[in-house]
């Protein structure tokens, strides 16, 4: 339900505003800058979410991952943290177009010196940059780079992050190439981050596995689960 304090909604030049989950979610986002992909929306599926749960959503772009969430599952309140000041305008305006003002909060700002308390989060779920900052073509588009490339924050700086903002047993979940599984995994251990369940996803029957989604659990014991692979865009596909 709207508050009456939402501010009025105003799209810029280069926006548009996008309808998607059969129009209970509008989003706007950027024509040709900036847009989610199909990687949010599965990590939003993927990601265990508990009655009460606070979440923060760490570089929450146009605030994607936390609408999802607020839609599907019983979540109290979300954070989203983001660094780009277009897009944090982007989540900000969409939190309220789509009634979440009470129970979704953007902040703008860097993961390198949060603005949130310590352990206040029961879950921290991530889309991260997949690329190193000298790998691949760089995309000309800042907006772009930033969220592809390690040029703001590492994998590392994101799961640091996370350890800082989780209570004892949260949980973190990510979304990741599946050619650098290996690489976050051994991020996870290093910050006191048991990784407890992986699905691989692949684009299709005859493809190679193209991304992975871990979930690890703060101070957890091992024991890893690998749950069925994913194919194509999931249940999105049928939205």
């Amino acid at each position: 339900m709207k508050s009456s304090r939402d501010p009025e909604i105003q799209l810029l030049s280069d926006e548009c505003v996008d309808r998607f989950m059969n129009g209970r979610l509008q989003v706007i986002q950027s024509r040709g800058g900036y847009r989610f992909s199909i990687d949010a929306v599965l990590l939003s599926e993927f990601v265990t979410v508990r009655k009460g749960d606070i979440i923060v959503d760490i570089g929450t772009g146009c605030g994607i991952i936390p609408m999802i969430l607020l839609l599907t599952k019983p979540v109290k309140h979300v954070f989203g943290i983001e660094i780009q000041k277009g897009l944090a305008s982007q989540a900000k305006r969409n939190s309220f177009l789509n009634g979440f003002g009470d129970v979704f909060d953007v902040i703008a700002g860097d993961i390198k010196s949060l603005p949130l308390p310590k352990h206040m989060a029961d879950v921290v779920v991530c889309n991260p940059p997949y690329r190193r900052v000298r790998s691949g073509r760089m995309n000309p588009d800042p907006r772009k780079a930033i969220a592809r490339h390690e040029i703001m924050a590492s994998i590392d700086d994101v799961i640091g992050a996370a350890r800082y903002l989780l209570r004892k047993k949260g949980r973190l979940a990510v979304i990741y190439p599946s050619v650098r599984l290996v690489d976050v995994m051994l991020s996870m251990r290093r910050f006191n981050l048991e990784p407890k369940r992986v699905q691989i996803h692949y684009p299709g029957l005859e493809s190679e596995a193209e991304l992975a989604l871990v979930e690890a659990s703060l101070d957890g014991r091992s024991g890893l689960k690998i749950s069925p692979p994913l194919l194509g865009q999931g249940s999105w596909e049928n939205r």
